[in-house]
């Protein structure tokens, strides 16, 4: 149990705890992303969680972090410093990530991004596309030897479902989950049909255009992964998706630990 990674995910509605043994995943918690939470909160959140699992604290012997939200950023490098006593590895453009990114300006790309696309590949090599539905649904894009090419940023399905209840009076707050049919006779399904069947041809029909926009780059036709927190309903509704993997941005955060790590020593 000992040399544990304890994996961050940041993102701007949850954030992700993944504990690593090796390669694998013992145990995940995903809790709601708030900016009004300290440094002792979170270590208080994560002592009860590692409890539950049967995980001493002490067992951790690194943390990385990946994030989108700066000001949590501090606030999650901080709680490593003080309840686990390390130095945590924060992902950013700036680490020797084993990719080349092909960005105007590489330090802009999201930290989940740069951690899907190195574990996308470690796992299925390339071209690729990953899709991210998350807060924002993301299509990163990477190439046969493993750069990272650029990609998408679209509205993610969650945000799309809270925006329109709050811009129409008359819309209401619903569960994201497909209906029975897609010419619906009430307001919820109404709303489930064009939100999600909306985004499976959203996302299929970015796919092509994709596809098309690495066609002179790529011999072959990128393989086309799903992750994040609707990867799963997602994927059963679309025939596009090869592979669901909920949990890439945090095997990126492990992978990258693990290359910079054998670096310093």
């Amino acid at each position: 149990m000992n040399n544990m990674l304890l994996a961050i995910d940041i993102g701007n509605t949850h954030t992700v705890f993944g504990i690593y043994q090796g390669e694998r995943l013992a145990a995940d918690w995903r809790v709601t992303s708030n900016l009004q939470r300290t440094e002792d909160e979170v270590g208080a959140q994560l002592h009860q969680f590692l409890r539950g699992a049967g995980i001493e604290m002490k067992h951790i012997a690194a943390v990385g972090i990946s994030s989108v939200v700066p000001n949590l950023t501090d606030v999650f490098d901080a709680m490593a410093r003080k309840y686990f006593k390390v130095d945590p590895i924060v992902v950013t453009s700036k680490l020797d990530l084993g990719l080349k990114i092909h960005y105007d300006d590489p330090g802009s790309v999201g930290a989940d991004r740069l951690c899907n696309s190195v574990a996308g590949f470690a796992k299925y090599g390339g071209p690729l596309i990953i899709i991210d539905f998350g807060t924002a649904t993301t299509y990163d894009l990477v190439a046969s030897n493993g750069d990272y090419l650029g990609g998408v940023i679209a509205p993610g399905i969650e945000t799309s479902a809270a925006d329109l209840h709050r811009r129409a009076a008359k819309l209401p707050k619903i569960e994201l989950r497909f209906p029975g049919k897609i010419i619906a006779t009430d307001t919820v399904s109404s709303m489930q049909a064009g939100i999600l069947y909306g985004a499976v041809d959203a996302l299929e029909g970015m796919v092509r255009r994709l596809q098309e926009g690495l066609k002179d780059r790529e011999k072959k036709q990128p393989k086309v992964i799903a992750t994040g927190g609707f990867s799963k309903l997602m994927s059963d509704h679309s025939p596009t998706i090869e592979a669901c993997e909920p949990t890439l941005v945090l095997d990126g955060v492990r992978l990258i630990c693990e290359r910079v790590r054998r670096s310093r020593d």
